[in-house]
């Protein structure tokens, strides 16, 4: 399982009704369902990933997140749960808000932009990064919205959201007190459990 989906495990409490956005195979929910007991559905887009997903005795539902979740209602989740996702969105800050409306808490992942690598790549090379993490060249990747940990932190500030925890992932797949306290800088992916 990757790293940022064991890392938030802790935040997701037992026996609670969990909405993953973006689900992928499944792996998350299904991890969820057996340890914690959780209720969990996933939104995927992807039709081979629905198809892993429902494999795995998921229940996951077909949806663009850039329609919204408008077939949800207030406070339906206790948790909402996108991670590596944020990225790709057209309007993410308006998914952000649709997850707080729908769950009681969120958790978002996603590629922290501002990493130094990414910025010696673009400095040094004057080309867009790529990477193992980041395996895609600017013409064909999914990723529209390229954000860094500060950009996440002052969007959270302007619109009243409070962080409940966050951490960072380093570049070798794990948790450091460095990169904890350098983010913006030294985190490869950023993870933060927020709610309203």
């Amino acid at each position: 399982m990757r790293f940022d989906l064991t890392l938030i495990q802790p935040w997701i409490n037992a026996n609670s009704r969990v909405l993953d956005l973006g689900c992928g195979d499944g792996m998350l929910l299904e991890t969820l369902s057996k340890e914690k007991n959780v209720s969990g559905v996933g939104l995927e887009i992807d039709p081979d990933n629905i198809t892993r997903a429902l494999a795995r005795g998921v229940n996951v539902i077909e949806h663009d997140l850039n329609v919204g979740l408008g077939n949800f209602r207030d406070d339906s989740f206790d948790m909402v749960v996108m991670t590596l996702a944020l990225q790709t969105l057209r309007y993410p800050h308006l998914v952000i808000d649709e997850m707080l409306r729908v769950g009681r808490e969120c958790i978002v992942t996603f590629p922290n932009f501002g990493h130094w690598r990414s910025r010696w790549y673009l400095g040094h090379r004057g080309k867009m990064p790529v990477s193992k993490f980041l395996p895609y060249t600017w013409y064909d990747t999914p990723n529209i919205h390229f954000c860094t940990v500060k950009d996440f932190e002052a969007l959270c500030d302007e619109k009243n959201i409070r962080i409940l925890n966050s951490s960072v992932i380093g570049a070798d797949n794990s948790q450091s007190p460095l990169a904890n306290r350098f983010p913006n800088l030294l985190g490869v992916t950023a993870v933060y459990h927020i709610s309203k």
